[in-house]
């Protein structure tokens, strides 16, 4: 494929790439991977604790086939970024059950970003050092229930908005931002008992 080519395939919308799926284009499907493979990885890999490299690699390659096959259940009125991250979201919570890892978690190698977001938007940046506050957030994460943790990680994590954590979560969006209050509130407070 030539630059010029490749470059008008970037420009389309995820919405455009599903129809031309649709219209029988399987290629087009490689640009859905391309823009969600590092995406979801990461949103994977947040949610399990212990997950080797293999493991969310293979939850991921699932994700996109489930995808793939569900394709034309997809409504083309809404975000398909909300809804890959559905599926992604789903399928990783069932395959922790089947692993019996019941205690979801994320690792906490790869929260970098996401800490200094909370950190600033729960205001403990003046209590703590920042490094410390970093090890000390990612304990508290660890220790948060997975319906806070959820999400707190698709909005300061995954940069999701509350509408789309609401779809992707299937909560209602005021449960959204009752959970993401709350879930700060207890971060606080585990916090500040390590103070």
């Amino acid at each position: 494929m030539n630059s010029k080519n490749n470059k008008e395939t970037n420009n389309l919308t995820d919405e455009e790439i599903v129809k031309s799926v649709r219209n029988g284009n399987l290629n087009s499907f490689r640009l859905i991977i391309q823009r969600y493979q590092n995406k979801l990885s990461r949103y994977i890999k947040s949610l399990l604790i212990s997950s080797t490299k293999e493991e969310i690699e293979d939850i991921l390659q699932e994700v996109f086939i489930l995808a793939y096959k569900n394709i034309n259940s997809f409504n083309l009125n809404l975000k398909f970024s909300t809804w890959i991250y559905r599926i992604a979201h789903n399928h990783t919570i069932n395959y922790s059950k089947k692993q019996k890892n019941k205690n979801l978690n994320f690792n906490i190698d790869d929260l970098d970003d996401m800490e200094n977001l909370l950190i600033s938007d729960i205001d403990i940046k003046g209590e703590l050092e920042l490094e410390h506050a970093k090890m000390e957030l990612k304990k508290a994460l660890a220790n948060l229930n997975l319906k806070y943790r959820s999400v707190l990680i698709l909005k300061y994590f995954e940069d999701k908005s509350y509408d789309e954590i609401s779809d992707i979560l299937k909560i209602p969006r005021n449960t959204v931002g009752t959970f993401i209050n709350r879930g700060k509130k207890k971060l606080l407070e585990i916090l500040r008992d390590v103070l």
